[in-house]
């Protein structure tokens, strides 16, 4: 059984940076999909990227295309998520997951594909 670690979730102004990286431990990380998902105050979960560790394919939400990047360190077992030009409606608790299978065809984020998640990070932007 693994585990996921998130960090670097902070406040940022709005244009501002933040990376977001998420450990993970007890299993490797490039044997399953990645996910990036974020809920804000009442609201439902909602995806923000995958990487299919099959074929390397990444997908993301319209939200953030071109700002976001979903990324995988294979050697030190981290995936990250950097996130650039922060607007006012990014912020939320932001959460890392893998998918339930190993090399699962991850494409669009549906939270049922996942079976482990991390403990989340908030992310606020404000000026």
């Amino acid at each position: 059984h693994g585990q996921l670690v998130e960090s670097g979730g902070g406040l940022v102004q709005p244009g501002g940076s933040l990376r977001l990286s998420c450990i993970a431990s007890g299993f490797t990380l490039e044997d399953y999909g990645l996910g990036w998902f974020r809920q804000a105050p009442g609201k439902e979960r909602e995806g923000v990227s995958t990487m299919n560790n099959v074929d390397g394919r990444t997908y993301y939400a319209d939200a953030v295309q071109g700002r976001f990047t979903i990324e995988r360190d294979v050697a030190k077992n981290t995936m990250y998520l950097p996130m650039t030009s922060l607007q006012p409606e990014d912020p939320a608790v932001y959460y890392c997951a893998t998918s339930v299978n190993r090399n699962a065809r991850i494409g669009a984020p549906r939270a049922k594909d996942y079976g482990l998640w991390g403990q989340g990070t908030q992310v606020t932007v404000s000026s």
